[in-house]
């Protein structure tokens, strides 16, 4: 028994479970109200996620044409989008579907804002041109004019009984619009460049007691600084230096304050070409608190997004990624929203449960989702793009390798807090070119890493060092505090290939490592020495990746000539060749303890193969480009696959689920085989006809029809005898298909089975002896149904063009044999009057005698 638990099962099914898709590729975003849903701009399209979890809810298409801008309605209800097209399209969000669409300005919109009552929006174009809206009825309210360069901001008073709008435009001018005297109150000239940014203070009473006003406000853009004006005076307060280029500003709630300590007013906050978030005291104009910048972090804030309800700051980079800051808790990054993913490079699970998914992408960062919800948690680090990560097998320890020549050792807890769940333990600095594969020992007796580089060489280096963090990884980012990243030191260095080096993988003992490269080969090394010990030859392009079997002495390398081998480790000889891949292997999974395999390709295809047969049992196609990468989990139930078109795809092994599907299908086509056997026995053609469509058995519908037909003939011939009017009451004489309840069978079908009849009779059409069963057929769905009925099928016309011409054919014979049966009647009525007028004759040359005269 214990032998037939351990057997194991052989792999036949994935689906498609997940998918980590592109979610914003630069541009506009926002946010609900509620704080329940995020847009952003991907490609040419909009895209609806959910806050929480990251899912993509919808999608709101667009006219080809790039979002240029889009601003939501407070109560939620619509949003309205611009595109370079010039159009501007009003969104209902409770469909996703678009309401309407007309032409706003002569120049692409760059600025939008609706006011708080939802009912107007305001559009700043390139033409220099502010105009407003009213969203429901869809024409344009105001019209004005008098900025010199591109609308770079537009914003609503948020009072509601003040009818005010504020705009901004690139010449560093600011205009103050009254909506209900359609004029301009003031012009504010104190920017000398792009103002990106207008905000307003909280309500208070001023001295006359009148509510609901905005003491100040505040403006911010590129010539890096903010500008604090009163409001009622339109005169400016205080300008606050910032030294840096700003995209984005706003102020924080008032009781956000008190965290900073006593003495603050209000709290502004900005963000721009720095990358970080910094405060200012807006009543002293000093900096409250700035972000300490991430290391090696390269981007930029294209805009800051405050969210009230959950005092958070979502940062959008120009890298396409959503970094959300708690502004109550001294800005501390409390989660991250990948946008855009680039190429994916690399994959592999990590954590206890494989519940992770490390990312390489075209970035210099180390991506980890969370693959219940897709969250995504980014390490900095490397200076440029990472190329290969390997995960240790305990789960928390991950192996990088970079463009920057480098490779990093980092340590994974992603139940410690954000700061601390991704931790750099250790560099390895010694490569002269890039770092294109790595891989970490097995297990914890022995610890050391393998890295392979542009330079041709090998490097072996001692993690022993680290033998604290490979025991207690939840415990890393306390080990190293003092002291900081360690730099390994290397154990060897020897060139390995003639060219680049594009994988290495050490063997489940430990005790050997393959490599392989563009020089077309495959070569086994000893851990302990660096000698080599074999060379696998026999492909015609270079190696991309090689595996090593968790069972057997086999390895698998995968090629750019399109083809796999697995080697034996005993005497290097080749064993087998898969072939089946129209492009590239690029990597190579084993599956089901070694009994199976995985690959991917440059042709967008994942395969399983049965190894022992060497037979492609499974191919998966959802990537619309080459998959580089592919990583499963130590369970098995799932398979992660990334390529070029930035998408992640996780698969789920459903060979039980199917193959129970398939038992239960079986079951069912039984119980109902025998219900058709039943209905026939007893003669209940109605329920033997409408389970024969079910079944999908034509030849056995054709059976029965035929069988009614001639049993109906069998009556017809006794339609003279005394048991006529039993006949007529049973029902075959008048019936088209010879029994009424068949033809009222055919007369209720759904349009499914409507569909599927007609296209058995196209078939038994063809045949000549089945075609009097496929015209009866024919005629009595005719009869009881309208055009209109089978033009509504799907297959409506092909089935029609099918069946047409074998139906002239039919016609055409049936006429040449009537027209045969007319000479039978000659002949026959020929026949009559010559035997006539013979025994006329025979009468006339009777002599009476007896005797014929001539």
């Amino acid at each position: 028994m214990s032998n037939d638990t351990q057997k194991p099962k052989p792999k036949s099914c994935f689906d498609c479970v997940k998918s980590i898709e592109s979610v914003y590729t630069g541009g506009c975003v926002a946010t609900s109200t509620d704080e329940r849903q995020i847009f952003t701009t991907c490609n040419e399209d909009i895209a609806v996620l959910d806050l929480v979890s990251g899912e993509k809810l919808a999608e709101l298409k667009g006219d080809t044409e790039a979002i240029t801008c889009f601003a939501l309605k407070p109560d939620g209800a619509h949003l309205v989008s611009a595109s370079r097209s010039m159009q501007v399209t009003v969104w209902d969000l409770s469909s996703y579907k678009a309401e309407r669409s007309f032409k706003a300005h002569d120049a692409p919109i760059i600025a939008m804002d609706i006011d708080s009552t939802s009912t107007l929006v305001a559009t700043g174009s390139a033409d220099s041109t502010v105009k407003v809206w009213d969203i429901d009825r869809g024409y344009c309210t105001h019209n004005f004019k008098g900025h010199s360069g591109l609308i770079t901001s537009v914003r609503f008073h948020p009072c509601k009984d003040r009818i005010c709008l504020v705009s901004a435009s690139d010449d560093g001018s600011i205009r103050v619009w009254n909506l209900k005297h359609r004029k301009c109150e003031a012009v504010l000239n104190s920017h000398v460049s792009v103002v990106r940014a207008i905000d307003f203070t909280e309500d208070y009473s001023d001295h006359s007691g009148s509510n609901g006003q905005r003491q100040y406000m505040v403006t911010a853009g590129r010539d890096s600084v903010i500008n604090v004006w009163d409001w009622k005076r339109k005169a400016l307060v205080r300008t606050i230096p910032v030294y840096e280029s700003l995209e984005a500003a706003g102020i924080l709630h008032p009781e956000i304050a008190s965290c900073f300590g006593s003495g603050h007013g209000h709290i502004i906050y900005s963000g721009g070409e720095r990358g970080v978030v910094r405060l200012w005291d807006m009543d002293s104009g000093e900096e409250v608190l700035a972000q300490t910048k991430e290391l090696n972090s390269k981007h930029a804030f294209v805009d800051v997004l405050y969210l009230p309800q959950s005092q958070n700051l979502v940062a959008v980079t120009n890298d396409q990624n959503l970094l959300f800051y708690n502004a109550a808790d001294r800005l501390d990054r409390v989660r991250q929203i990948v946008g855009y993913n680039e190429e994916i490079i690399d994959m592999a699970y990590v954590g206890h449960a494989h519940t992770h998914l490390a990312v390489a992408t075209n970035t210099e960062q180390l991506r980890i989702y969370d693959t219940s919800n897709l969250n995504c948690e980014l390490a900095y680090g490397h200076k440029d793009i990472i190329l290969a990560l390997n995960v240790h097998a305990c789960g928390a320890i991950i192996a990088t390798g970079s463009k920057d020549n480098t490779a990093i050792i980092w340590a994974v807890n992603m139940n410690a807090m954000p700061s601390q769940r991704i931790v750099c333990v250790a560099v390895a600095i010694g490569h002269n070119k890039a770092v294109g594969a790595v891989s970490l020992s097995h297990n914890s007796d022995s610890l050391f890493m393998v890295s392979g580089s542009e330079d041709r060489t090998v490097k072996m280096w001692d993690l022993s060092p680290l033998r604290a963090v490979f025991d207690a990884p939840e415990r890393a980012a306390s080990i190293i505090s003092n002291s900081g990243p360690l730099k390994l030191q290397t154990l060897y260095t020897f060139q390995a290939h003639d060219r680049d080096i594009n994988t290495i993988r050490i063997s489940p003992d430990n005790k050997t490592f393959a490599t392989g490269s563009q020089d077309k080969t495959a070569k086994i090394w000893d851990v302990g020495t660096g000698t080599l010990q074999g060379t696998l030859q026999g492909h015609r392009r270079g190696v991309w990746n090689v595996t090593f079997s968790p069972i057997d002495r086999v390895i698998a390398t995968a090629s750019s000539d399109r083809t796999i081998k697995l080697w034996s480790l005993s005497d290097y000889a080749c064993l087998k060749t898969l072939e089946g891949h129209t492009n590239s292997v690029l990597c190579t999974e084993f599956l089901s303890s070694g009994t199976q395999l995985a690959s991917t390709g440059s042709d967008g295809l994942v395969k399983l193969w049965n190894i022992n047969n060497a037979e492609c049992i499974l191919t998966l196609d959802k990537h619309e480009s080459k998959i580089w990468t592919l990583a499963k989990q130590n369970s098995e139930e799932h398979i992660a696959t990334g390529g070029a078109d930035s998408v992640i795809r996780i698969w789920k092994d459903t060979t039980q689920d199917e193959t129970e599907r398939i038992c239960r299908e079986e079951s069912q086509v039984l119980e109902q085989q025998q219900a058709l056997d039943n209905f026939l026995l007893i003669k209940d053609y109605r329920n033997a006809i409408t389970l024969a469509l079910s079944l999908g058995q034509p030849h056995r519908l054709l059976t029965i029809l035929q069988n009614v037909m001639m049993a109906a003939e069998c009556r017809q011939s006794i339609q003279n005898s005394e048991d006529l009017p039993k006949v007529i009451e049973a029902g075959g004489t008048d019936a088209v298909l010879g029994n009424t309840a068949i033809d009222e069978v055919i007369g209720t079908l759904s349009p499914e089975q409507l569909e599927c009849l007609l296209g058995y009779v196209r078939v038994w059409n063809t045949n000549g002896r089945h075609s009097r069963i496929a015209q009866a057929t024919l005629h009595c769905i005719l009869t009881q149904y309208t055009s209109q009925d089978i033009l509504a099928l799907p297959s409506a016309k092909d089935l029609i063009a099918a069946i047409q011409p074998y139906s002239e054919r039919h016609f055409s014979h049936l006429d040449t044999l009537l027209t045969g049966s007319f000479i039978i009647d000659y002949t026959l009525h020929a026949m009559d009057v010559f035997g006539t007028a013979s025994m006329d004759v025979l009468d006339a040359g009777d002599s009476g005698d007896g005797s014929i005269h001539d």
